[in-house]
Formats: C-alpha cells, sequence, structure tokens
C-alpha cells in the first residue's frame, strides 16, 4: 500500500488504516478474540495507522491495540480520542483537568509514554472557540504526554475553525459517497495548511458495502437500530445521516457505476482516495476477508472523470438534499 504524510506530523501513513469503534462498541456484540483478529489481519495486510477512542467500548477498543501490539514487532501510528467521557457533554467540561485525566487513563490502557496523536472527539461546537483547550494541548505536547494533537468533527465549520490553531496538525471528519460538502469547503484549506486529514464512516455504516437491504435486522445495541434518529449522539455518524431507505435507493443506483470486478465498498474507498486532500481512510470490520478487500481498494485505479461525474448527480438526485447544508 502506498503511503501518504499525515500533515505536519512527520509520518507518513497507509492510505487505508483501520477503524475500531466497531471492535469497542455500539455495532452489536464483538467477541474479544474476533476482535484481536481483526487488528492482526489488518496489520499483516500492511496497515500502520490505527484509530481508536477512550469511550469505544469503555476502554475496550485502546486495551485490545495494546494486547495485540504486545505479541508483534510493527509499531503502527496509534490515534486516539478524548472528550467523550463527560457526561454532560458539554464545551465547559473541555478543561484542562478533564482532559489530562483522559489522556492519562489512554497512555495506561494503550501502554506508552506518549500518544502518537490525540483527538478531541467531536465536541460541541463551541469549544473550537474556546483558545484554552487547545493551549491544554499545546502543554500535552510540551509535557511529552502527546505527540501530535489534532480533532474529530462533526462539521465542515468545526474543522475550518480547528485548523485555525497552529497546533492542530490533523482533522478527522466524515466524507463518503453521501458525504460530500467537505471536498467543496474543507479540503482545499487543509491542504493550504498542510493539514492531515482521516476520513472516518467512508462506507456510511455499511450502506455503503452494498449488502444491506430494507428486510436487513440490526441488534439492539447497534447503533444502526438505536440511534437513527440521533437519539444517543450525532445522527450524521449513523448512516452518514441520509435515511435509510433513501441510502438503499442511493445504493442500487451507485451499482451501475461500479467498475467490473471492484465491489461497492471498494468503489467507495477508491472515490475517497481519489482526492488528494486525503491522507488516510479509517473503515472499521470486524472481517478479516472485508479488511483484505478494503485494503485492495487502495491499489486500483484512480476513477474516470465520467464516473465521478455519475456519482455527483446521484449524490445530488438522492443525497444533497438531506445531508449537504447539516454537515
Amino acid at each position: 500500500m502506498d503511503e501518504r504524510p499525515l500533515g505536519t506530523t512527520g509520518a507518513s501513513v497507509t492510505e487505508i488504516g483501520l477503524g475500531t469503534w466497531e471492535l469497542g462498541g455500539d455495532w452489536g456484540d464483538v467477541d474479544e478474540g474476533k476482535a484481536r483478529e481483526a487488528i492482526h489481519a489488518a496489520l499483516d495486510a500492511g496497515i500502520d495507522f490505527l484509530d481508536t477512542a477512550d469511550v469505544y467500548g469503555d476502554g475496550r477498543s485502546e486495551r485490545l491495540i495494546r494486547e495485540v501490539l504486545a505479541e508483534r514487532d510493527e509499531d503502527p501510528f496509534v490515534a486516539t480520542k478524548a472528550g467523550r467521557r463527560l457526561d454532560p457533554h458539554t464545551a465547559e467540561g473541555y478543561d484542562e483537568a478533564n482532559l489530562r485525566g483522559f489522556i492519562h487513563d489512554s497512555r495506561e490502557r494503550l501502554d506508552v509514554d506518549s500518544l502518537d496523536l490525540v483527538q478531541l472527539h467531536c465536541p460541541p461546537t463551541d469549544v473550537y472557540y474556546q483558545p484554552a483547550v487547545f493551549d491544554a494541548l499545546a502543554d500535552f505536547r510540551d509535557e511529552g504526554l502527546v505527540d501530535h494533537y489534532g480533532v474529530s468533527v462533526e462539521r465542515v465549520e468545526e474543522a475550518l475553525k480547528a485548523i485555525e490553531y497552529p497546533g492542530v496538525e490533523t482533522v478527522q471528519i466524515i466524507f463518503n459517497l453521501f458525504r460530500q460538502r467537505p471536498r467543496e469547503r474543507f479540503f482545499e484549506a487543509a491542504a493550504a495548511r498542510n493539514v492531515g486529514v482521516i476520513v472516518r464512516v467512508p462506507l456510511a455504516s455499511g450502506l455503503l458495502t452494498g449488502t444491506l437491504s430494507a428486510d436487513t435486522e440490526f441488534p439492539e445495541n447497534d447503533h444502526r437500530n438505536f440511534n437513527r434518529e440521533g437519539e444517543a449522539f450525532d445522527v450524521g455518524e449513523t448512516f452518514a445521516g441520509i435515511p435509510f431507505e433513501r441510502g438503499l435507493e442511493a445504493v442500487d443506483e451507485l451499482e451501475s457505476v461500479v467498475p467490473e470486478g471492484q465491489s461497492m465498498a471498494q468503489f467507495a474507498l477508491r472515490w475517497i482516495l481519489d482526492h488528494d486532500a486525503v491522507t488516510t481512510v479509517i473503515p472499521g470490520s470486524k472481517s478479516p476477508e472485508h479488511i483484505r478487500d478494503n485494503v485492495a481498494a487502495a491499489a486500483l485505479p484512480r476513477l474516470s472523470a465520467d464516473r465521478h461525474a455519475t456519482v455527483r448527480e446521484i449524490y445530488d438526485e438522492h443525497v444533497r438534499e438531506h445531508v449537504h447544508q447539516r454537515w
């Protein structure tokens, strides 16, 4: 797999990484043995960027990464997140003391002296207008608790505000065939400031795998069941914010655009990687086979201009009205 520079961090990471939300929680029950197998499979496939968070399974995801890496010689770049443990999750809670505590706990679970990258975990919008928060992150870096810091955002406007702070080296954002606004508003600004762009929810919670149908049933503890209207967290994290039925219609249209020999998931990942501002894409999966298929997308040729144009037409017809201005 090719690698791309991760902003100004000095690191280069594989174009396909592994997101580990699915291995921690909110995606139904996942056996810990299966979760470890998935991380092993990602490393075996050459992935060297792992993304996690302290709240994924109440620290489970971070712990599993530590346990797997203890058995191997690789030293992948591990990005984690902090802030969502706050209860209530308010801007006022993003203070130096709370963030320091979250970072301390993540260092212990990952068994590292310094975190490779800590990202604010989709904080309330007001946090981006509080310089003291970013001053605290800079202090943690200067103290050797973190090597780099960035943000994980819900909205393009939050990303644009975050990169005004010079210490923010990365932005994690939702970008996929159903969430195209970042390429219009954010990517040029990120490239101009040499900010690393980490793309999450690339397959729209499974919609863009082409394997879901109107009859698909999800477990009670799967966010695709309990968060369809945003009952638990931002609805944009579930199916990228598009109503499930409309998403299925759009996928049916997209099937005709997928080149022969590619899966829908590979096509969706290749489409993202065709945008040069993107550093890495972090699909999550507990299936070693799916992880290997995802990695294979990086070796596929760029899509034609005609295919990109057809994707835009399908987006405009089926998706834009539901998501474009919201995020």
